[in-house]
């Protein structure tokens, strides 16, 4: 009986070794296909059968979500109604390892009735697909990595590398930010991360706020109602100049023996560090791991109070 380590390095060698082929044998047959797609303008339909059609549905999704609208149709019921949602402008994008499966071709006359380009991606350029295609790409992929080259194992692994690869030229050209992948995924950690402002997450009633000229008692009582740990020091203009937080209460407390009545100007930490509330929320969280603090004020330029952050508001919506 074989090692099955030693089977799973002779596979993934074996899928390693096919997709490094393909990169060698990548041609302007790409340059083609990514020209064909930009200036369509259009979708990017992906059809396949079988495990291809598993693959055409993940190159679908990641178009989509990389800036390219695409979605798969399965060629099956591409001809028994679905061809009714390709429009003037598409791109049918058929994959196909052998290039001749038949429920691929009884979609081409249709598709070639309605005038759409066909973009293949297939390791026979001599198969049917390729013959009625506009755009050719080879996978030259000769041999799976299943001992009895049935099981889809290399074709299926390039043809996946390669659509990732397609999806991100499209990307690059088109310039696309991180803000687009984000708004395309809003309910991930990365569309969080991405969109998340410090607005969105600040206190903004009910703030723990002082004068510069009141008492170490009373601010003692502003920090304890407002049960964050700080307290926001303002001048008579109510614009911010300071701030006090626990900390602070531990380090004044070694160096006075009477405290209650000692005015907080002579004690505050003086231009705390703040922050605007159009800023990322990962801005702020890395701002108070640089300056080892956990608050930030959320101000104007004029200095003017509009909320507070905790790093406990940061850790409760995610963020660490």
């Amino acid at each position: 009986m074989q090692n099955p380590v030693d089977v799973a390095k002779h596979v993934l060698k074996l899928e390693a070794d096919s997709i490094y082929n393909l990169m060698d044998n990548v041609n302007q047959d790409l340059q083609e296909a990514i020209n064909l797609i930009i200036h369509r303008k259009g979708r990017v339909l992906v059809l396949g059968v079988g495990k291809s059609g598993h693959i055409g549905r993940k190159i679908a999704a990641t178009l989509s979500s990389t800036g390219q609208p695409s979605f798969f149709i399965h060629p099956t019921e591409a001809v028994h109604g679905d061809l009714g949602m390709m429009m003037g402008g598409d791109i049918c994008f058929m994959i196909s390892h052998s290039g001749n499966t038949s429920e691929l071709m009884e979609t081409i006359p249709a598709i070639k009735r309605m005038g759409l380009p066909i973009i293949s991606m297939t390791s026979n350029p001599d198969s049917k697909l390729a013959k009625y295609s506009d755009v050719v790409l080879n996978t030259h992929v000769r041999q799976e990595a299943c001992p009895f080259n049935l099981a889809p194992t290399n074709s299926t692994t390039v043809t996946l590398a390669y659509g990732d690869a397609i999806a991100i030229c499209l990307l690059t050209l088109r310039g696309f930010k991180e803000e687009q992948f984000a708004k395309r995924h809003p309910g991930g950690i990365l569309g969080k991360r991405l969109l998340t402002t410090v607005a969105d997450i600040m206190i903004t009633e009910n703030l723990p706020i002082n004068n510069e000229k009141d008492s170490f008692k009373k601010a003692l009582a502003t920090m304890t109602k407002g049960r964050q740990g700080v307290t926001i020091i303002v001048d008579d203009n109510d614009k911010c100049v300071g701030i006090l937080t626990d900390g602070d209460l531990r380090r004044i407390l070694e160096r006075f023996d009477k405290v209650s009545e000692i005015q907080l100007e002579k004690i505050f930490t003086k231009n705390p560090k703040t922050i605007s509330p159009d800023a990322l929320a990962t801005e702020a969280l890395k701002q108070m791991q640089d300056n080892k603090i956990t608050s930030l004020v959320v101000a104007d330029d004029e200095k003017s109070i509009i909320g507070l952050l905790h790093i406990h508001h940061l850790l409760e919506q995610g963020f660490y």
